[in-house]
């Protein structure tokens, strides 16, 4: 299997640090609003990896965390008169719920930053002590310039920060030693949540967030760490810098970052007006398009975002489910075409998880099922592909009766060659969404 690495550009054979245990840390929402569908594409993109690496056997600790502590956040519960945890608990319960309808899979573990501020202080007391921050009117700061190959993995350099940097006259670029420092812990201002530290009453920064939760619960290397585009420079950077400074070691293996979804071709922002939530999409857009659509681009690509899009994804949702439904489990398959199936669809997966062209292999699969090969390890692999893909389909949907004795009498009237009244009927069925298909192992039908 290889994995393209963002921080070396290329792709990379996977080795996990453990054979066959994956450590895996995807960085999770600022819950101050619902989740846009740029946030979904990444929890789904995440989650497809996730579940593949589990079909290839391997036991995976995913951990994806909920930042609580924020500028937003405090504004909006201030907003709200409402206490920083009322508020961010509405929208991580928010934020399951919408998960669940696109069919994602639960975290092992999702921590929330302001669980861990007594670790924040421990961690950056420890950065202190090796000269790596400095306080700084009840602030610390991290000091760039002891960093090794400091934004490395945003292929920038600390003299083209420094120099981008330049002239600027802030208040906070006022208390730090050079404009490329980042904050560990900010001192607090009026009206915000606040807790105690050794510099005075304050909250940590951003960056410093991830890097306890997930050295916590995953150790000093994880395997994979993962993310949107947009945070590889200054989120993932100063990750990088502040981990490797306190433990001396390799932060992680692998970095793993999803494409922009574009909206009508255009980035996704709230100033080009077209910044969608998933709350208000899933009102209008069935849950399981939604979900294809987002699982079904390679997830280093952008995604592009159109009512077009979507309705390729309604369509080849419902060409899945009806494969699937006529799918005969007790019929029989030539075994040696099924597992050139199942070689061609992993060799896709294993390069860098191309589910794109996992997915053309995949079609192809339904195509010859669609020819009447069946049987149940022909019906498992089908159902190794939705659960990979995650997709929750509805499978299971019948007929009613009256729609069964049409189906019935359309047969009989072939057997006596009446023709005429056999198109009737299946003119009738099209009519009521029921469609008919005439095959060596019988008619077939599924839904329009």
């Amino acid at each position: 299997m290889k994995i393209y690495n963002t921080y070396s550009r290329q792709l990379e054979d996977f080795q996990p640090i453990i054979p066959g245990k994956i450590s895996m840390y995807v960085c999770g929402p600022t819950v101050y609003n619902y989740i846009h569908i740029g946030n979904a594409r990444s929890v789904v993109a995440f989650d497809v990896v996730r579940r593949y690496l589990e079909y290839r056997g391997y036991d995976v600790n995913y951990v994806s965390n909920f930042t609580d502590v924020d500028d937003k956040i405090i504004k909006g519960a201030n907003s709200e008169n409402l206490s920083t945890k009322e508020f961010s608990e509405r929208y991580i319960k928010a934020f399951f719920e919408d998960i669940d309808a696109l069919g994602v899979k639960h975290a092992t573990h999702n921590p929330k930053a302001s669980e861990y501020i007594d670790q924040m202080i421990g961690f950056i007391q420890e950065l202190i002590a090796k000269d790596f921050a400095y306080v700084s009117q009840g602030d610390v700061y991290f000091r760039v310039s002891r960093s090794t190959d400091y934004a490395k993995l945003a292929h920038k350099n600390l003299d083209e920060l420094l120099e981008g940097a330049s002239g600027r006259t802030d208040e906070e670029t006022s208390r730090k030693e050079t404009s490329a420092d980042f904050a560990l812990w900010k001192s607090a201002k009026k009206g915000e949540v606040s807790w105690h530290s050794p510099w005075g009453e304050g909250r940590p920064g951003w960056h410093i967030e991830c890097s306890v939760m997930s050295m916590d619960l995953l150790g000093n290397t994880l395997d994979i760490h993962g993310g949107g585009a947009d945070l590889e420079f200054p989120h993932h950077t100063n990750e990088i810098a502040q981990s490797e400074a306190k433990t001396g070691q390799r932060f992680a293996n692998y970095w793993m970052h999803n494409g922009f979804v574009n909206v009508d071709g255009e980035k996704m922002s709230k100033s080009l007006g077209n910044f969608t939530t998933v709350h208000d999409l899933l009102k209008v857009v069935p849950a399981k398009n939604l979900r294809f659509f987002l699982a079904t681009t390679h997830y280093r690509r952008p995604v592009n975002f159109t009512d077009e899009a979507l309705l390729d994804a309604d369509n080849n949702v419902k060409k899945i489910e009806n494969a699937y439904r006529n799918l005969n489990q007790e019929g029989t398959a030539d075994l040696s075409e099924l597992t050139a199936f199942k070689r061609s669809f992993i060799e896709a997966m294993d390069d860098d998880f191309n589910i794109a062209n996992a997915l053309t292999i995949f079609y192809d699969f339904i195509s010859w099922v669609n020819k009447g090969n069946g049987g149940i390890e022909t019906k498992h692999f089908f159902e190794d592909v939705m659960e990979i893909l995650g997709l929750q389909l509805e499978l299971e949907a019948g007929i009613d009766s009256e729609i069964e004795q049409l189906i019935e009498a359309r047969q009989v009237a072939r057997e006596m060659r009446d023709f005429a009244k056999s198109d009737q009927i299946r003119d009738e069925l099209k009519a009521k969404g029921i469609i008919l298909e005439d095959t060596k192992d019988g008619v077939r039908w599924h839904h329009e």
